[in-house]
């Protein structure tokens, strides 16, 4: 007998070759975690951020909305008599609104135009069309600058739409 003929063939066990398994989409690798966890908390982070400067610049539109609502009643005829007072008023709220309690409540006269001037006013309460403010129920009703005192606030609520308390 021959020897190489009685060994048997060892190649013929052997399977036909074979792919591997296809790679499963799930689950994601770490990487794939990582990106989609900071990625939520970049969207919450934003949306705190525009819910916060949403809530934080309402005062000022409701401010310019009311301002507006009195710059209507002066030019549909409304005296500067109930014009000036309601200014006042209107730029007193939006103070508060924005600094705090302490800081504007207790101002009235000169030290109230200071304060406006501190803030965003650069001079033009205690000596420009500002100056109304204090000195409008002593004054004739005609010389009163009501469209420029207009225009002064509505500057100032622009300057401090930001919260700085």
């Amino acid at each position: 007998m021959n020897p190489v003929a009685a060994t048997p063939d060892p190649l013929a066990g052997l399977r036909a070759y074979h792919l591997p398994a296809s790679v499963s989409w799930w689950p994601p690798a770490p990487g794939w975690w990582l990106l989609e966890v900071l990625l939520l908390v970049s969207a919450a982070v934003l949306a705190g951020y525009l819910v916060h400067r949403h809530r934080d610049h309402a005062a000022a539109r409701l401010a310019l909305s009311e301002l507006g609502a009195l710059r209507e009643q002066l030019a549909a005829g409304q005296g500067t008599a109930v014009f000036l007072p309601a200014l006042s008023r209107l730029l007193r709220r939006f103070a508060l609104a924005r600094f705090p309690r302490a800081r504007v409540a207790g101002l009235a006269g000169d030290p109230w135009l200071s304060f406006l001037d501190l803030h965003g006013g650069n001079g033009r309460f205690s000596a420009g069309p500002g100056r109304a403010l204090v000195e409008g129920p002593y004054r004739p009703q005609t010389e009163l600058p009501a469209n420029e005192l207009a225009d002064l606030v509505e500057e100032w609520i622009r300057h401090n739409q930001e919260r700085r308390r």
